[in-house]
């Protein structure tokens, strides 16, 4: 990245932060960008985020530097590392040149913290996808009327591989368990989903480039402290299911996403379906993984049949800015629908089914 003596100055990373900015605010984040404002006024004033930013290798907007920040500040908070963020983090409240001055000298007294916080990279594990997804395990259980076969790629922490131990509102019907600690409820538009479809889990296997420990305090700190501070509602729920992943003993296993679908896609269990699903997770992947996975897939769907089918259930935009698709391929057949359009975290659904 360019430092501020280049010709491009500090342009890369403060292009990085603004598009960032725009993000928090169409996703409801109204603090987080006004953190991520601070910050990015900072580097152009060439204070202590700048001296951060400028050691900081690789592009920033690939790599999220913004929200490697943000999410640095945040662990600081968590932990009460910094009580004055403590103070002026929500639910608290604060003026623009309150926080102003508070970030501004927690970042240089902290700088050393947050450098080793940026050099990992993020974890996120929204739980609220499990909203969209789930819409999508009914709708395969009601075609082939089988037992499902649970791969999911980019699992992270395997909080949604779980999926069918959350309880869920999908507008005016409910499904899961109703004593679940987490409670789903995405504004919903449209026709529910096939609530009455008979589900059962058979397997479920997941993997990770980097898979986080729950059982590691850091690991589980990591993942609470991307989730932006003024969206309680969302680290509450996350907190929950990190519970309840625990007791269940919830493992993902560490590989590359292409060598592990080759391999356990050829593997099937009769009288299943073996579904595999990822989300917001796609883009991240090397286009040359991509293929791989394809090929994959394709080559699995030519062997499925309809005591073997296949699924491919994916929650992925399918342009950088584009609202997330909830897309659903089942072979023998190959047929593609789009089940849904959502909101990228899950909070809004707006279901169109087959």
């Amino acid at each position: 990245m360019n430092g501020p003596d280049d010709d491009g100055g500090w342009r890369a990373a403060l292009d990085a932060f603004a598009k960032q900015i725009r993000w928090c605010e169409s996703l409801g984040s109204p603090f987080t960008a006004r953190l991520l404002t601070i910050l990015a006024d900072d580097i152009a004033a060439g204070g202590a985020t700048a001296e951060l930013v400028g050691s900081w290798a690789g592009d920033p907007v690939a790599g999220a530097l913004p929200l490697r920040m943000a999410a640095a500040l945040h662990a600081l908070g968590l932990t009460e590392a910094a009580p004055a963020l403590v103070a002026c983090y929500p639910p608290h409240a604060a003026t623009m040149e309150q926080l102003r001055s508070i970030v501004s000298s927690v970042v240089e007294e902290h700088r050393t913290t947050i450098r080793t916080f940026l050099s990992s990279a993020p974890q996120t594990n929204e739980v609220g996808r499990s909203g969209v997804l789930a819409g999508g395990f009914l709708q395969i259980a009601e075609e082939t009327g089988l037992p499902l076969r649970l791969l999911e790629i980019g699992a992270s922490a395997g909080l949604n591989i779980i999926w069918d131990r959350y309880h869920y509102q999908f507008g005016a019907a409910a499904w899961g368990d109703p004593r679940s600690a987490v409670q789903i409820a995405p504004c919903w538009e449209g026709p529910s989903p096939p609530v009455y479809a008979p589900v059962r889990v058979i397997e479920r296997l997941a993997c990770d480039i980097s898979p986080i420990d729950l059982d590691d305090a850091a690991q589980r700190l990591r993942l609470r402290a991307y989730v932006w501070p003024d969206q309680r509602e969302r680290l509450s729920r996350l907190e929950s299911a990190i519970d309840l992943a625990r007791a269940c003993g919830m493992r993902v296993e560490r590989g590359s996403a292409a060598d592990w679908v080759r391999a356990k896609i050829r593997e099937s269990a009769e009288a299943s379906v073996t579904v595999l699903y990822h989300s917001i997770m796609w883009q991240y992947l090397p286009a040359e993984s991509q293929d791989d996975i394809r090929v994959s897939l394709e080559r699995a769907g030519d062997r499925a049949t309809k005591a073997t089918p296949l699924a491919w259930l994916r929650f992925e935009p399918l342009h950088p800015d584009s609202r997330p698709e909830l897309r659903l391929t089942l072979w023998p057949s190959g047929r593609e629908v789009c089940l849904a359009v959502a909101h990228p975290h899950g909070s809004s659904v707006r279901w169109s089914g087959r």
